[in-house]
């Protein structure tokens, strides 16, 4: 779950991460107001929204960059105006884009330094890790891949938690002598916060260094741990949908895992390794899937309608590949989904189903009576070029 940059104010805020006044504002009269209630002086105007390289982004009206700079109420809320209800293409939204529907008005700040900051899960050591860079304000790939060298890792122990001579050790990585103190206390508030909100990643791009020597972050992206929600109402409630794939809002909400591509061939699947296998016998065969849809494990006869109807709702798909092997899931309740699903919807497209396991065979006779159009298939190398070559 993501979560938006006057969101994550919020939580700075919270947990004692500073960082400059601000916030969000619907309308460009709203825009106006929060300028006003800041003062006068240096303003910046921002785009939100759930992706990155909104600066150098473009507005599909032509306006150019999702952030801006102003000196007053009246050109912030004149800068809100070419904003707000429009479509801003970044490198990271693809050409669709997304609308802007919120923008956050911050105090603008003398900037001396920019640095980047980090703190994620590294899967491959069980561990938090910090990562610094002193060449903040740009893309940490491009940093990665031109100057590894200007990227320090900091890995910390879950137990022990964050150590001062850790935070020590960064501050000397970063150059910071006059404001390591400062920074020292940014640091363990900022990891406090990964720790108690369950964050998966918290990333600062760029953490400045003020020219009165404040360490201040300007700017802010979250990643949280799905799987912890649960603990986190508070967090739960700043989920913004309009900013996900209403495909995906839709599976979530019947407990199954989904992720739109660009393809033409449906998969409906259980479990997530053959999900992926699936996908990728479908492209040998020369076609292209048009999903990730994972039923999982102990699915029930109205997920996997409701699955089957979400796959149905994306224009793009031209077939359907249903792929399950009853391990735990009984391969007759998905039998069961898919008919109910299929009649509902009076479907038309090519269905190609293999099924494999647990009560297989009731599966296979409910499929047979219901009369439907299902082309069954031997193994899963047999359905997947049976459905490529139906829907070419």
């Amino acid at each position: 779950m993501n979560i938006h940059e006057y969101q994550a104010k919020d939580l700075f805020d919270r947990f004692g991460v500073p960082c400059p006044n601000g916030k969000a504002a619907a309308t460009p009269e709203e825009a106006q107001e929060v300028a006003k209630s800041l003062g006068a002086g240096v303003m910046v105007v921002k785009s939100q929204i759930h992706a990155g390289g909104r600066g150098k982004g473009v507005f599909k009206n032509g306006y150019q960059g999702g952030v801006h700079v102003v000196k007053s109420p009246e050109e912030a809320g004149e800068v809100a105006a070419k904003m707000l209800g429009q479509v801003l293409v970044t490198k990271q939204t693809g050409e669709a884009g997304r609308l802007v529907r919120k923008v956050m008005v911050s105090e603008g700040v003398a900037i001396r330094r920019e640095l980047y900051l980090a703190i994620l899960l590294d899967r491959q050591t069980c561990r938090p890790v910090i990562i610094v860079s002193t060449e903040g304000g740009m893309d940490i790939e491009d940093v990665a891949a031109r100057t590894p060298e200007k990227i320090l890792r900091e890995f910390v122990h879950p137990l022990a938690g964050l150590q001062p001579y850790q935070v020590r050790k960064l501050s000397h990585a970063l150059g910071l002598t006059t404001s390591a103190r400062q920074f020292g206390r940014l640091l363990q508030a900022l990891y406090k916060l990964f720790i108690d909100c369950d964050c998966s990643m918290v990333e600062i791009n760029p953490l400045v260094v003020t020219a009165d020597d404040q360490v201040m972050a300007l700017d802010a992206k979250f990643n949280f741990d799905d799987n912890a929600l649960y603990r986190h109402p508070e967090i739960t409630a700043l989920r913004d949908t309009d900013e996900e794939d209403p495909r995906e809002v839709a599976a979530a909400a019947h407990d199954l895992n989904y992720i739109g591509l660009d393809g033409n061939i449906a998969c409906l699947v259980n479990g997530a390794g053959l999900a992926m296998a699936t996908m990728d016998i479908i492209k040998h065969h020369g076609g292209d899937p048009a999903n990730f849809l994972d039923v999982g494990g102990g699915a029930s006869t109205e997920q996997v309608a409701a699955a089957f109807n979400i796959i149905l709702s994306d224009r793009k798909v031209k077939g359907i590949f249903i792929n399950i092997f009853g391990g735990i899931m009984d391969c007759n309740i998905v039998a069961q989904g898919v008919v109910a699903a299929a009649r509902e919807t009076g479907l038309s497209l090519p269905l190609v189903v293999r099924l494999e396991g647990n009560n297989v065979e009731a599966a296979k006779a409910t499929l047979a009576a219901s009369a439907l159009n299902i082309v069954s298939a031997a193994g899963m190398d047999d359905g997947a070029l049976k459905i490529v070559t139906a829907v070419n």
